[in-house]
């Protein structure tokens, strides 16, 4: 079979190895699926076989951790994945209105991409942000307190090629460009990571804390929460 993978990847996957004490080599496996993913896109046969090869496993040893977390796919998938939270918070916030408004508007279904291969849409169990819903996410970045009409218009800016401001956390990325932070190699963007911001929510439950006195063992509770993010 056709080597896929170029030889800068082979030489990341050396440098993630490395990362491992001897003896401990196969922990590298979950950052080496992520690397074979920022490839193409998915875990593919491929990309089982070559690390299989890197770690000196069997494929069914690489196969059984590759479907057993639902961040490595297993088919093609779009430039962007689109999940939606329809759990119960928010479903009761609207989440289920969100994700039906969605399939519609692209076509597809739960795991299912678009004829131009840009969205993958899925349905998601929880994004672990209740505080902040109906929410989504868009290859794991979020944005919060969504509704039908705005998360339409969220598609079609990624259906026109633009890269909306998630609400919280650091720039938008490809699935394969994330995959590739996964692996554990840095966004080489400039300012990619220092965009976001923390969301309200999360800012309140810190104040909580600090007029409580609540803190974990170490830290310091008289840390000052910058002015600029003060309301």
């Amino acid at each position: 079979m056709t080597d896929v993978f170029s030889q800068e990847i082979h030489d990341r996957a050396k440098e993630i190895i490395a990362r491992y004490p001897e003896g401990r080599e196969r922990s590298a496996l979950l950052p080496l699926l992520h690397l074979v993913q920022s490839v193409e896109g998915y875990v593919s046969p491929a990309g089982i076989a070559f690390c299989a090869e890197q770690l000196g496993l069997t494929k069914a040893n690489v196969g059984a951790v590759a479907s057993f977390y639902t961040m490595y796919k297993r088919r093609p998938t779009g430039d962007y994945l689109v999940s939606v939270c329809t759990n119960t918070m928010c479903n009761v916030l609207g989440g289920q209105a969100v994700y039906d408004a969605v399939s519609e508007r692209l076509g597809v279904g739960h795991d299912e991409t678009t004829a131009d291969g840009k969205i993958t849409l899925e349905h998601a169990e929880c994004l672990a942000a209740c505080d902040y819903g109906p929410v989504m996410t868009v290859n794991y970045d979020f944005f919060d307190n969504v509704n039908p009409t705005g998360a339409i218009e969220l598609v079609e800016q990624l259906l026109d090629g633009e890269r909306p401001k998630p609400g919280r956390g650091a720039r938008l990325c490809t699935l394969k460009e994330m995959s590739l932070q996964l692996a554990g190699f840095a966004d080489e963007r400039e300012g990619a990571v220092a965009d976001g911001v923390p969301g309200e929510p999360t800012l309140a439950g810190l104040r909580l804390a600090q007029q409580h006195g609540i803190s974990p063992k170490g830290y310091d509770i008289n840390t000052p929460i910058p002015q600029g993010q003060k309301k």
